[in-house]
């Protein structure tokens, strides 16, 4: 060991007997290094390993004090003392051992005096010294002509790695913003034409079962388009297009037209709901109009279909033409014959064929255009609809348990003061606060209703805010937010209750019209949404939106079963059975649907209720498809029992309840005195 220490000092590593080059050669090295660097000192040392490592690099030769093993050739070009310097720097960390130039000091600055003396010394063995096959001046050149690469840059942390690579967040038009729809197909096109030609065909004539034949055919295009589409048929779908068939049901069985339009709204409403798919608040919301916001997008989607089958299959579009005209031109030509031949087939004919009159002609086009229109819209809504459901609405900050609760606790406090004083009232007491106020019943009733019908809808405002900024700590949180709103729903309800016993108390004084029926039937809805709102605080309101959309359908479709106009009719002939009073000029204004009804009345009183609904369905021919049940079975009644006139003896029974308790000074059998209905009360006005 002490032999080959001194033979690596003295730079002759190739003279005879010097071992071979292996790794346990290593500590001798370092030690020989080791006295190499103390000898010459730091600055010496390190600028005579850095040319010798270049100068080698570029030979080809292997770098010494890699561990790999000594070069075989003699000369000074092996010395393993400067060279094997390069291991301690590397081990420190210089810059200088990173630099394929070996030009570089610890500091990283250029050292050409240190490379050029070590470049001479490691290049020959002294004067005339054998050459590692560099020339001098290249040796002495290169090196200084490359630059240091820089340090390079620290990593960025985790976290800011990780903030780049997140993209930002999505904003609301893009969340909303459905996928462009597949190329509209041809049973779609057709579906939709069909729905505009039997808009125009059958819808000019009025509203009967013609509203079910389009709707089927809109319902038929947005199903073919969303087949295409790809989107499948799930439950709530069925509920919402099942809701809505049922509620076009409306017209078709009454006459009314107030009950029919609030049907064919909630219809519409429904049907978009179906097509958008939607679950929360906003989506319920938003999403039972959004059909109309798909017109125009669905009028263009169109028109591209159109024209792409018109560009390519022009031939088979002339064909489809001609083949429609020909069948046209042969039904008119023999169905003219055959009616002319045979007048039992003309009025079938006549019963099946709309009327198409010149007249009509620029209306029925305008229902061409709607009924396309819908149900372009309805199939790109299907196929495309909006992601209504991507609008969320955050809930408020979070408030404290006390500066929540106390207010809303103080509101149940006069909630339940209230309802114990209408327990009292319903319990017998009526009369007692009649007398200590001073209120006639009726003004009792009137005031009491109208009160009671804003306060519950107030309540439900208060509910959605305080549901908002409810405290959202923990389980005693929870409890106490449903225990506080719980409360608050159940003494609701029984405000509800007493508003519809005051609307009780005033149709016994005066008869039911249609305004108190309304917000009758509005009242009663409340109360069920304060009823799901119970349910929800119990087993979740994640179906709460939905639950009440359904529930202002169904209050809907039962509103125009009952057939409001039959039941005001109903009421106010028991009342005049009861010996009370009778308002026939107000009972003249009804539909149809009170035929039944009022065709029990005495004469000449049945006669002046009907005459004016008589008169006016002898004015209309409309075909049987845009004729009620309601208003059929009227013309069966009339026609085995017609109105008989009887002038001007009408008009003096055509009194309202007022005049004639002004005769009679008061109710005939239990009535009320006559300041009981005050001049400001007609019965059909309230």
């Amino acid at each position: 060991m002490s032999d080959h220490a001194s033979e690596a000092a003295s730079g002759r590593p190739g003279a005879p007997g010097a071992p071979p080059d292996t790794g346990e050669a290593e500590p001798s090295r370092s030690r020989a290094v080791a006295g190499a660097g103390r000898a010459e000192g730091p600055e010496e040392a390190r600028g005579a390993v850095q040319p010798s490592a270049s100068a080698r690099s570029r030979s080809g030769a292997p770098a010494q004090g890699s561990g790999s093993g000594e070069g075989p050739g003699p000369g000074p070009a092996s010395v393993p003392g400067p060279a094997q310097s390069s291991v301690p720097a590397r081990r420190e960390g210089m810059p200088g051992n990173d630099d394929p130039s070996g030009t570089t000091g610890a500091s990283g600055s250029t050292e050409p005096s240190g490379a050029t003396g070590a470049s001479v010394e490691a290049g020959s063995d002294g004067p005339g010294g054998a050459h590692d096959g560099r020339t001098g001046p290249d040796m002495l050149t290169a090196p200084a002509h490359r630059k240091a690469p820089p340090p390079p840059a620290p990593p960025p942390p985790a976290a800011s790695r990780q903030r780049r690579a997140q993209p930002p967040p999505p904003g609301l038009l893009t969340r909303l913003r459905p996928p462009g729809p597949p190329p509209i197909t041809a049973a779609t096109l057709c579906s939709a034409l069909a729905a505009g030609l039997l808009s125009a065909l059958l819808l000019g004539d009025g509203l009967g079962l013609n509203l079910l034949f389009v709707a089927v055919a809109a319902a038929l295009a947005a199903y073919f388009a969303a087949r295409a589409a790809g989107r499948r048929l799930r439950p709530w779908t069925v509920v919402w297009a099942v809701g809505g068939l049922a509620l076009l049901a409306v017209p078709a069985l009454r006459d009314a037209g107030w009950p029919s339009f609030l049907a064919l709204v909630s219809a519409l409403a429904l049907g978009s709901l179906a097509l958008h798919g939607s679950r929360g608040w906003p989506g319920v919301l938003f999403g039972s109009w959004g059909l109309c916001a798909s017109v125009s997008r669905g009028v263009r989607w169109g028109w591209r279909g159109v024209r792409d089958r018109a560009d390519d299959s022009r031939g088979r579009v002339r064909t489809a033409a001609r083949t429609t005209g020909v069948a046209v031109v042969l039904l008119v030509v023999f169905g003219a014959l055959f009616a002319s031949a045979d007048p039992a087939f003309a009025d079938l004919l006549s019963g099946f064929t709309p009327d198409l009159s010149i007249g009509d002609s620029p209306w029925r086009a305008v229902l061409f255009v709607l009924g396309l229109f819908g149900a372009l819209a309805a199939a790109h809504t299907a196929a495309a609809p909006v992601r209504w459901d991507g609008i969320t609405v955050r809930p408020g900050p979070a408030r404290k348990r006390a500066e929540w609760a106390v207010p809303l606790i103080v509101l149940d406090l006069l909630f339940a003061l209230f309802v114990g004083f209408q327990l009292v009232v319903l319990l017998g007491g009526y009369d007692k606060v009649l007398e200590e106020t001073g209120l006639t019943r009726s003004a009792y009733a009137r005031q009491g209703f109208w009160q009671l019908l804003w306060a519950t809808v107030l309540t439900l405002v208060v509910i959605a805010l305080a549901r908002r900024w409810a405290p959202r700590g923990g389980r005693h949180d929870r409890t106490l937010v449903r225990s506080v709103l719980g409360v608050l729903c159940v003494l609701t309800l029984v405000v509800v209750a007493s508003a519809l016993r005051r609307m009780d108390l005033y149709v016994a004084a005066f008869g039911l019209t249609r305004l108190r029926i309304s917000v009758a039937a509005v009242e009663l809805w409340l109360g069920v949404v304060l009823v799901l709102i119970l349910v929800a605080g119990v087993f979740g309101a994640r179906l709460l939106p939905r639950a009440v959309a359904v529930s202002a359908a169904a209050c809907v479709l039962a509103f125009g079963l009952v057939s409001p106009d039959g039941l005001i009719a109903e009421q106010n002939v028991h009342r005049y059975q009861e010996r009370k009073a009778i308002d026939i000029d107000y009972l003249r204004e009804l539909s149809a649907d009170a035929v039944p009804a009022l065709d029990t009345l005495p004469e000449p009183l049945r006669s002046c209720a009907l005459e004016r609904i008589q008169r006016n369905l002898a004015t209309s021919d409309a075909p049987w498809y845009a004729t009620s049940w309601g208003e059929a079975r009227a013309r069966d009644i009339l026609a085995a029992n017609p109105a008989e006139p009887h002038g001007t003896e009408c008009y003096s029974l055509g009194r309202s309840v007022d005049e004639q308790a002004d005769e009679r000074g008061i109710h005939e059998e239990g009535g009320y005195p006559r300041e009981d209905h005050g001049s400001e009360d007609p019965p059909g006005s309230y």
